[in-house]
């Protein structure tokens, strides 16, 4: 649509006054990620925090237990189903970076694993002087000899791709290799992939992804790799991928316009056909022909009317050629959807659709399969009251695996066999906290809008006598489930010793599927946060908590949720963890991957700023509010968000003279570390932190920061 002349002159003014560099920002020289200065304050912040933390006295033995945790050998070794073999990444004790490896489905399933060991990453390390961390295989089938294999420097999302042969159990002389980017690779056949990845000047989109999708040939120098896709430079990404039905392939190129939007067209021979799907529909997979389609929106294309949230099928021929009356699969209830986000709602086996569906946050699973030109429908039979998360599949057989696992109740691995006909368990851990007397409970809590909000409670039984230390877990954002899990550490740091845990699932999240998710996106964004302050304000009512006792944690998006939390209702908590968070949203979307969370947010450098500025942490901080002292952790190496949001917000709290606790290390990734020894010291910060500042105020031993 054209705008007039006015229009288009209020919109660039409003730019130049809402830009992005912000001449007020005394703090920019902390973007500078690895920049002596901004590294010697980041050293400073470190030692008073470490040295105040790490000397109080459950701080050692919560350390040495959480890595007795994270080492133990009673873990369940995650599988990668690849035909009829089972492929692992483990880390221990002896194994600190992890070896890749594998053994036969059926050593697996039976409890007699013999690991055929295809790659040290210590041993590599050692070997390239290179702090590697493993970020996963990408393999050929049907064979799946040949696999390209992605290692990261220090756990950053960047990688450097190398073919590997698991045959010979070395990287191939001579094979596929791209340097350290944010690349996207898909076999084509045993000599040719499509690549996207950092081809210079132009090649990427604004968010650091792959503008282009080439064809690499085998032998090929990859700069004369033909183009054969390419989106535009405001598109989150751009990429081409295969996928294979009984002997078929099916070539798919997409643009991610936003974080939620996709072009998608169907490539072959040489021509690119538009797939004339909704752009906010997720394409899962083609299996017998169908292409299998999940609704974010309701559509119309003919004379029906398919709802949001549906699954849908349709012969992918006659979808090209015309037709639009689809099979409905799943249909949405009010109270179900299908898991989305980060976790996956749907696997595909080589004739089945395994299909993860939540109704009030509690999983089930439904098997789909296509028999005489027709679709049947059965439930799976799995354990109930808790999380089932979709492992692994492959389109070589119908076994499939899944895992069970509730707040009190620790994880369990289960086979499917014959698309899930039979089912059976695995293996499980053990317990490795002491849950006796301890039950779950779900609430409803009100919103201020009248929405009901669920949130779990899991605690000491019985109705409470005091008000007790509470740790208040959210995240609110990218669709994304939070349902019931165990967590060791959690169990054993907090459960164990008499805290409450509460989960809240607040609009912007999945649990109720693209609705609830909408509910809160851009304009809407006070939602996700109101949502999260009535559960607060619901358990300080139910008598489990009061606000001298109740602390909050949240990374990433979460960590934005918790940043919000701290400057709109300090009076509400005495403990806020902001982990690896966003922050300064006036400038999130300039900084890393930023620009791709812009359908999620909005534009600050338009007219969203307006919406935006109201809850931004950064932009809402006040020298004369009484502040809980919060404790802010990142990692340098976190090239997805930027660590200036937590260095920026911390410099500017204590530039008002405000306590403030911060940890930043320096290697670790978007998950704040990259191995186990790292990962138990971040958490025995964090519990020996929010024991300090929730348990009995009477005996607590400081107030940190400074």
């Amino acid at each position: 649509m054209l705008r007039s002349s006015w229009q288009a002159i209020g919109l660039l003014f409003a730019g130049a006054l809402m830009g992005a560099e912000d001449p007020e920002d005394p703090w920019l020289w902390l973007e500078d990620v690895e920049g002596e200065r901004a590294l010697e304050w980041v050293e400073a912040q470190n030692r008073v925090s470490l040295g105040y933390l790490e000397s109080r006295p459950l701080f050692r033995t919560l350390q040495e237990r959480n890595l007795e945790i994270l080492d133990s050998r009673e873990r369940i070794p995650v599988p990668a189903l690849r035909g009829d073999q089972v492929y692992n990444f483990w880390q221990d004790a002896q194994n600190r970076r992890g070896l890749w490896r594998r053994t036969t489905l059926s050593d697996y399933v039976h409890g007699r694993a013999e690991w055929q060991v295809l790659l040290d990453l210590d041993e590599l390390a050692r070997a390239e002087d290179e702090d590697w961390v493993w970020k996963g295989a990408q393999c050929l089938p049907p064979e799946y000899r040949r696999c390209l294999v992605s290692l990261s420097r220090g756990g950053a999302d960047a990688t450097v791709v190398r073919e590997f042969d698991t045959i010979d159990r070395r990287f191939v002389e001579d094979g596929f290799r791209l340097a350290e980017a944010k690349s996207w690779v898909s076999w084509v056949d045993a000599d040719a992939v499509y690549v996207g990845t950092d081809f210079g000047p132009g090649s990427l989109t604004d968010s650091g992804y792959p503008r282009t999708s080439r064809l690499w040939e085998r032998g090929q120098p990859l700069e004369e790799a033909t183009e054969i896709f390419a989106g535009e430079t405001s598109d989150v990404a751009a990429g081409v991928t295969r996928i294979r039905d009984h002997g078929r392939t099916y070539d798919i190129a997409g643009r991610n316009v936003t974080f939620y939007e996709s072009v998608r067209y169907l490539y072959q021979g040489g021509r690119l056909r538009r797939l004339d799907i909704p752009d906010d529909a997720e394409l899962h997979t083609i299996l017998h022909g169908q292409m299998i389609v999940e609704l974010k929106s309701s559509w119309s294309p003919g004379d029906r009317n398919y709802p949001q949230g549906a699954l849908l099928a349709i012969d992918l021929e006659g979808f090209m050629a015309g037709e639009r009356d689809f099979d409905v699969l799943i249909e949405p209830s009010d109270t179900g959807a299908i898991v989305s986000g980060a976790e996956t709602g749907l696997l595909r086996t080589r004739d089945h659709l395994i299909v993860n569906e939540l109704d009030d946050v509690v999983n089930h699973l439904t098997r789909l399969s296509f028999e005489e030109g027709r679709w049947e429908r059965q439930r799976i039979e799995a354990p109930e009251a808790g999380r089932i998360t979709l492992v692994s599949a492959s389109e070589t057989s119908d076994h499939f695996f899944f895992s069970y696992e509730s707040f009190l109740t620790p994880d369990a691995l289960y086979v499917g066999r014959g698309g899930g006909a039979k089912v059976g368990e695995v293996r499980s851990l053990p317990a490795f906290f002491d849950a006796a007397g301890l039950e779950v409970r779900q609430f409803f809590a009100t919103s201020r809008d009248g929405t009901r909000v669920p949130y779990f409670l899991v605690g000491p039984a019985g109705e409470p006598d005091r008000a007790s230390p509470l740790l208040l877990y959210g995240y609110g954002g990218f669709e994304v489930s939070m349902a019931p899990s165990y967590s060791a550490i959690l169990g054993e740091s907090w459960l164990a010793r008499g805290g409450y845990y509460a989960l809240a699932n607040i609009r912007g999240g999945g649990e109720y599927g693209a609705r609830w998710h909408r509910a809160a996106l851009k304009q809407n964004r006070q939602r996700a946060y109101d949502d999260f302050i009535a559960v607060a304000e619901d358990l300080i009512e139910r008598g489990y908590t009061s606000p001298e006792h109740l602390g909050i944690r949240g990374g990433s998006n979460g960590g934005l949720l918790t940043g919000v939390m701290l400057t709109q209702r300090p009076d509400l908590f005495d403990a806020v963890v902001v982990q690896v968070p966003l922050l300064d949203m006036r400038r999130f979307h300039r900084l890393l991957a930023g620009a791709s969370w812009m359908g999620e947010y909005g534009d600050p450098d338009t007219a969203d700023w307006e919406f935006i500025r109201r809850y931004s942490p950064y932009h809402n901080l006040d020298p004369d509010t009484d502040y809980p002292v919060p404790f802010f952790t990142t990692s340098t190496r976190d090239d997805r968000v930027h660590p200036a949001h937590a260095r920026k917000m911390v410099a500017r709290m204590k530039e008002q003279g405000h306590d403030v606790l911060y940890y930043e290390n320096t290697v670790g990734g978007h998950a704040g570390a990259s191995d186990n020894t790292q990962r138990a010291r971040v958490e025995a910060l964090i519990y020996t932190y929010l024991w300090d500042r929730l348990g009995d105020p009477d005996s607590r031993t400081g107030e940190g920061g400074g």
